[in-house]
Formats: structure tokens, sequence, C-alpha cells
């Protein structure tokens, strides 16, 4: 297995990395092992209802009125720009 140092850690994430380890029971070294794993292998694909629950979540349950007609105009005004 490859080993990785990380040289000029900022001392506030040293230390939110320090709580979370503690609050996991892990120590630093497996937490951050924990963090670049999920980061860098993912979860699963996401399924549909995922994606529902993750855009209920963006809106707060109140999702805009006519998305797309907004995201048409934004495109029709950047291509009029140039």
């Amino acid at each position: 297995m490859a080993v990785l140092n990380i040289r000029r850690l900022p001392d506030e994430v040293y230390a939110r990395l320090r709580v979370r380890a503690a609050r996991a029971g892990r120590s630093m070294e497996a937490e951050a092992r924990e963090i670049l794993t999920a980061a860098c292998l993912g979860d699963a694909p996401m399924t549909p209802d995922d994606v529902q629950t993750w855009v209920s979540r963006l809106y707060r349950g109140r999702p805009p009125k006519d998305g797309s007609a907004s995201l048409l105009a934004d495109r029709r005004r950047d291509a009029r720009r140039g």
C-alpha cells in the first residue's frame, strides 16, 4: 500500500479532522483514509429516488416554477452576448 504525507495542512482543517475522527472512534489517519477513499472511489451511482431526494433538499421542498424556461432564457441571453 502507498504512503501519503500531507504538508501545510491548515490548522483549522487539522483540528476538525481530529474532532471528526474522535466522534467516529477512529484515529486521525483512519479518518483521513476513510474520507479520501469515499471521495475517490465514491458511492454507488445515485438512483432516481436519490436524485429526487437531493433536488427536494436543494430547493427545500419548493422547486422552481418553471426551471426549464429559466434555463432556456439564460442560454439565449448568453448566446446573444456572444
